[in-house]
């Protein structure tokens, strides 16, 4: 059997050499601890690398998804500096292995957040502003075959994300019954609301908090979460423009395709 180095070192391959199978020879398809910790070796062989943490994504916040995979948890993966594109910027399709994208509320924080027992309220305490977002998924697994435990070990199958420039305090925003449209060439290709992650988005960067305090870690102030999708993911082509629009946020874009 693999132990948790040799899964991350297979994993860290993929991104480069191409997906691999799921990880079944070392990883059970429920074990979500071990899985951080393959997640955390990575994270840590990251940083040694010069990479640095700028946030952190929420997944598996849809019911929908949880039931597809067999399980009633969210998961969430480590955001580095260089995976932020900018707001109409291009996002080389050399880059990813079998992507995706889906449209999400993100939210900067102007103060640390850690605790156990960390609320809604908290949460609006600590943040400096909300944008509309686009995260860009992938995965390293091949044919997105995903388990709960393959796509936490796999840094939450994260690739790169979109933030918008219009910034928006949460005071003034309806993050429940907000609409989200997510279009690729023009065309309507996902659609969605605020209700469709964990019920409200602040609920799920609350559980954030929650689950990081657990394992003895915290958000700080400036710290970016993704708090999961509002609507179905869309797989991408060469070539694709993305364009995602949330209610009372605005909206974001980028271009996928080209050479580095």
């Amino acid at each position: 059997m693999a132990n948790a180095e040799e899964l991350a070192a297979r994993l860290r391959a993929a991104y480069t050499q191409g997906a691999v199978p799921p990880l079944r020879d070392g990883l059970d398809a429920l074990d979500g601890g071990a899985a951080y910790r393959i997640q955390q070796i990575n994270t840590e062989y990251w940083q040694r690398q010069g990479r640095r943490i700028v946030g952190r994504k929420i997944g598996l916040t849809a019911p929908a998804v949880q039931a597809q995979l067999g399980v009633n948890q969210s998961d969430f993966g480590v955001l580095f500096d260089d995976m932020l594109i900018p707001d109409g910027g291009r996002l080389p399709g050399d880059k990813l292995l079998q992507p995706k994208a889906e449209a999400e509320v993100a939210i900067v924080l102007a103060r640390d957040l850690f605790g156990a027992e960390t609320t809604v309220e908290d949460v609006v305490a600590a943040a400096a502003y909300a944008v509309a977002a686009i995260e860009i998924v992938d995965s390293r697994i091949a044919d997105w075959k995903i388990t709960f435990a393959d796509t936490v070990a796999d840094n939450g199958s994260s690739a790169f994300f979109v933030l918008g420039t219009d910034r928006k305090p949460l005071a003034d925003l309806d993050l429940w019954s907000c609409g989200m449209v997510l279009q690729v060439n023009g065309q309507v290709a996902s659609i969605g609301a605020g209700a469709a992650c964990l019920g409200h988005p602040l609920n799920a960067a609350a559980w954030l908090a929650q689950t990081l305090a657990s394992m003895g870690q915290g958000l700080r102030a400036g710290d970016i979460v993704m708090t999961g999708a509002l609507g179905p993911m869309v797989a991408l082509r060469p070539a694709d423009k993305v364009k995602a629009t949330i209610g009372g946020l605005g909206s974001c874009q980028f271009e996928f395709g080209g050479a580095k």
